[in-house]
């Protein structure tokens, strides 16, 4: 890397006053912020021109509240791994393709729920220009943050990240909460320490893809776990790998066979690499990895120590110029 930026993430604890996410009078313009929304606005911080944010959320919120306006992207893609070769450094990297829009790293600390970090693309709250960052409106909407993380670690090491697949039937069932397919990431981060409390998360609710293009899941612990969490004909299909790495992109792992895979030319890619490497990447080669399977399209480029809870990203395919944070952990 040419240039490396640090930024020293201080997260800091706030637990008493439990404050839910913008009820519909905070929410109201010229409205009384609670202490807590004050400092989780006060903690907003640019850290470059894509735009990029960083933001602590102060307090608690309802992971069940009302999902944020739908938005229709025009171009997607999304490639994500597990390297677990190295058991004293398991690593997750993850490219969000998506349309160009500004976007949020976000710590949140909410009472009895799991502290986490996760990229937020904020277009889906209506934050969708840099100056919506500096204005009173655009920042009071930044407050539903902690509901859309589209990828992220919690201090446990579990890490969840999404891609887009061309179609997907959820299970429903009666009884179950309905949840968006984003939100469904935060109830993961919030609640599951392991995968298999993962999976078991995710059954307790009726994934909703109506405001967004139907998406398949992966999920990786610091115990040396992963899975791809794809709905197929109504029913939830959970693919396990045991060997020292496992990848996703844009198609359905549930039933395809190793040549469809193959043909893929970023699964080719990543295959090769992680074979050749044998499931073991630091962080810079995680991030070299990234990116040869970037996309014309990749908004961001993460990786997630998920021991180590180091945080590197990159926006905009500069892959010169990274950023880095820390999550605290609780291992």
């Amino acid at each position: 890397m040419n240039r490396t930026v640090r930024i020293a993430a201080a997260v800091a604890l706030l637990t008493s006053g439990l404050v839910g996410c913008r009820s519909e009078e905070t929410a109201a313009p010229g409205a009384a912020l609670s202490a807590d929304e004050s400092r989780t606005l006060a903690s907003l911080r640019e850290v470059d021109d894509h735009p990029l944010w960083t933001m602590t959320f102060h307090g608690d919120y309802d992971p069940l509240d009302v999902d944020g306006p739908a938005v229709t992207p025009t171009t997607f893609g999304c490639s994500l791994f597990a390297a677990r070769g190295n058991p004293a450094d398991p690593v997750f990297g993850r490219n969000f393709d998506f349309d160009h829009q500004p976007a949020l790293l976000l710590f949140t600390d909410a009472p009895d729920s799991h502290a986490s970090v996760s990229m937020v693309d904020v277009s889906y709250l209506g934050v969708t220009s840099a100056e919506d960052f500096t204005t009173e409106e655009g920042r009071r909407l930044l407050l539903d943050a902690p509901l859309l993380p589209f990828d992220g670690m919690n201090d446990k090491g579990l890490v969840v990240g999404m891609a887009t697949v061309p179609e997907a039937a959820p299970t429903t069932a009666p009884g179950r909460p309905v949840v968006g397919s984003v939100r469904i990431q935060r109830m993961m981060l919030d609640r599951a320490a392991t995968v298999d409390e993962a999976i078991k998360v995710f059954n307790e609710y009726t994934v909703d893809f109506t405001d967004s293009p139907p998406l398949h899941y992966m999920v990786a612990d610091a115990h040396g776990s992963s899975a791809i969490l794809e709905f197929v004909d109504g029913e939830l299909q959970v693919t396990r790998d045991s060997g020292p790495w496992q990848a996703m992109v844009n198609y359905r792992w549930y039933g395809s066979t190793p040549e469809e895979r193959q043909a893929d030319s970023r699964y080719r890619a990543a295959s090769e690499t992680l074979t050749a490497a044998g499931g073991r990447l630091d962080t810079k080669a995680a991030m070299d990895l990234l990116a040869d399977v970037r996309q014309g399209h990749t908004q961001w480029s993460i990786v997630y120590g998920q021991r180590t809870g180091k945080v590197t990203l990159t926006t905009g395919q500069r892959y010169g110029t990274v950023h880095e944070f820390t999550l605290p952990m609780e291992l």
